[in-house]
């Protein structure tokens, strides 16, 4: 199992997760961040830090957002660690909004 970073990061990329990843799991794009399955140990550390609620343990997924583990382990293979906090995506206080948070 591995946890998960879901939609809800999209148009946001908030980097709280990232600070408490003791693997360096994490990797992003332009528009959001996903974990690399074959480095993460699975620790949920980054779960409550997320203030859009986009990252959740495999078998939490929402309903709906399965597809989000071979996302993850696809876009993860080949994109840059993040590994320290950076500012948020210009978008990312309207995309929270949205999204109820």
């Amino acid at each position: 199992m591995t946890t998960v970073v879901t939609e809800n990061c999209q148009r946001c990329r908030f980097t709280d997760c990232v600070t408490v990843c003791p693997v360096d799991c994490f990797h992003g794009d332009d528009e959001m961040l996903y974990i690399d399955p074959e480095v993460c140990i699975d620790c949920g550390a980054c779960v409550p830090e997320c203030p859009v609620q986009a990252i959740f343990e495999e078998a939490d997924i929402p309903d709906g957002m399965e597809k989000w583990v071979e996302i993850n382990a696809e876009k993860a293979a080949n994109l840059p660690v993040v590994n320290e906090q950076t500012d948020p995506l210009p978008t990312a206080e309207a995309r929270k909004t949205e999204l109820g948070f």
